[in-house]
């Protein structure tokens, strides 16, 4: 009898060890994001990733400094590449250099499907070598952000950037757009050229020019002005600028709960909060109130860098499996709004390829 027990429980070891291998993935999906001190949210929603799919993510990260090295970008994507596993490969943030490298793996892996958010590079160049990408509608943002600033209450729009995102069609285009709309609803349009955070004095210096400038802006327009960064790096100096001089910030270049507000606030995101954005709006939302800022202050309910990565990682997996066809808008759409927990305008920048764009609704703080 003790024989017969001790061969049972050998036999239901091996009998689970054979489901844990069936069970683990037949193939891998590369994930590509920024470390957090860019942009916190791409890299937060691969570890959630991570954890909800085990064994069948690797993650890699591209250098903060990524113009100046773009030839590391490429070697990471390369590498994970290189893997004769990895059947999909997410990018978010889209830095230049990545079209360089589906190129170049394409030339010996035209198997891979490679799925991008937020891409720097042309749209155009972009939609001809992805297989799909999702970043948010910033051509329609053009208008929407200066609608919700008029109904904040600006007179005044103030938009901070610099040569290189100027250099970026869509950011260009946007700001044409956002130069019309202000002009359309009589708001007087304001341009500050702020240091790019990839020159001479890096992040630190861009983000103390944000922290000294506001101030002065405000005492020269007044308080009914809103600000706006292209910048991901400057967000949670510029939400702490604007709270400090009274001024109104309807969105982020990265519109989201967790981009610069947490820091810029004091919040503690505990563990029971992570990835729960309800939860952290609400908390935003009861803060600003507090410091007599509502009504004052905005952002989407969805964080889109996080989406982004793990909407991309849902698209690559479905793809790979052969259940959803990337051109198929309203199926795409319908997986990134189970991912967001929220209705989107969906657009495809045109019919020559995949490129996604999306719109969602705002939430204004303490109101």
């Amino acid at each position: 009898m003790k024989k017969l027990v001790v061969l049972l429980v050998a036999l239901g070891l091996v009998l689970g060890s054979i489901a844990l291998v069936s069970a683990a993935p037949s193939y891998k999906i590369g994930v590509v994001t920024g470390t957090v001190s860019q942009n916190e949210d791409e890299y937060r929603g691969a570890e959630a990733a991570i954890r909800k799919y085990p064994g069948l993510i690797k993650h890699v990260t591209y250098p903060d400094n990524f113009m100046q090295e773009q030839e590391t970008t490429i070697a990471q994507i390369t590498g994970l590449a290189a893997d004769k596993d990895v059947k999909a490969i997410v990018i978010n943030q889209a830095v230049p250099g990545t079209v360089a490298a589906i190129r170049k793996v394409k030339e010996t892996r035209p198997d891979i499907i490679f799925i991008l958010g937020e891409p720097h590079e042309d749209p155009p160049m972009v939609e001809r070598y992805a297989d799909a990408a999702l970043i948010p509608n910033n051509p329609a943002r053009g208008k929407s952000i200066i609608q919700l600033a008029k109904k904040m209450g600006a007179k005044k729009f103030l938009h901070y950037s610099f040569p290189r995102h100027m250099s970026y069609q869509q950011l260009a285009e946007r700001r044409d757009i956002m130069k019309k709309e202000c002009e359309k609803l009589g708001i007087e349009f304001i341009f500050v050229t702020a240091p790019d955070p990839m020159g001479e004095g890096g992040l630190p210096a861009a983000q103390q020019f944000i922290l000294e400038d506001v101030p002065r802006q405000v005492a020269k327009h007044g308080k009914d002005i809103a600000v706006f960064s292209t910048n991901c790096g400057m967000q949670e100096p510029l939400i702490k600028a604007s709270l400090d001089a009274g001024c109104i910030f309807p969105e982020q270049c990265c519109p989201s709960p967790t981009h610069g507000y947490p820091g810029a606030l004091g919040l503690k995101i505990t563990d029971d909060m992570k990835g729960n954005f309800p939860a952290i709006t609400k908390a935003i939302s009861a803060e600003i109130k507090k410091r007599g800022a509502a009504g004052r202050f905005a952002t989407w309910p969805v964080a889109t860098g996080y989406l982004n990565t793990t909407a991309g990682i849902e698209l690559a997996k479905l793809a790979v499996e052969k259940k959803l066809n990337l051109k198929d808008l309203n199926a795409v759409k319908k997986v990134v709004e189970a991912e967001a927990g929220s209705t989107m305008d969906f657009e495809k920048l045109s019919d020559k390829g995949n490129f996604y764009m999306y719109l969602v609704g705002s939430v204004i703080f303490g109101k």
